[in-house]
């Protein structure tokens, strides 16, 4: 059932043709807790800080302030693209969203819950209604419209 919910959220997401597909894999992953950073994510964390799915049928986002959530692995081209991408809009948006990273190779059963296929897969999280996603690399303009339009957030 939970799958079914998930992949019913998954279904609103967009399509591109800069993306990966997820090949490899392996255990583990970190989390980092500093103010204006890019958190990284493992299944506790994204239980805590993202959604239990665990024990939520529904999406219910338990962050504080809109989120962008990329799923991505190291060996994925597109990835290294845009992370620097990401930072930066970490730090220009002050606080007003925070970007959330989960590493799909050490983090399989996110990834599976989520029916992740392609990399990166990057889902925008307002506080309020549904999560939409953007696979592949995009120019940063177009993640700042993303911000703006789905999120909600003004720099």
């Amino acid at each position: 059932m939970k799958a079914f919910i998930i992949s019913g959220l998954l279904s609103v997401f967009i399509l591109s043709n800069a993306s990966c597909t997820n090949t490899t894999g392996s255990e583990s992953t970190s989390q980092n807790t500093n103010k204006n950073e890019v958190i990284y994510l493992n299944q506790e964390s994204f239980k805590k800080l993202v959604f239990n799915y665990e024990s939520n049928k529904e999406w219910v986002y338990n962050g504080k302030v809109p989120a962008i959530l990329d799923f991505y692995a190291d060996w994925c081209g597109p990835c290294r693209q845009i992370a620097p991408i990401l930072k930066e809009l970490q730090k220009e948006y002050e606080g007003k969203v925070q970007v959330f990273k989960v590493d799909t190779d050490k983090e399989k059963e996110l990834a599976a819950v989520f029916g992740i296929r392609s990399l990166p897969t990057l889902v925008f999280i307002p506080l309020n209604g549904q999560p939409q996603a953007v696979m592949g690399a995009r120019p940063k303009a177009e993640f700042e419209k993303m911000v703006s339009e789905v999120l909600k957030v003004n720099k």
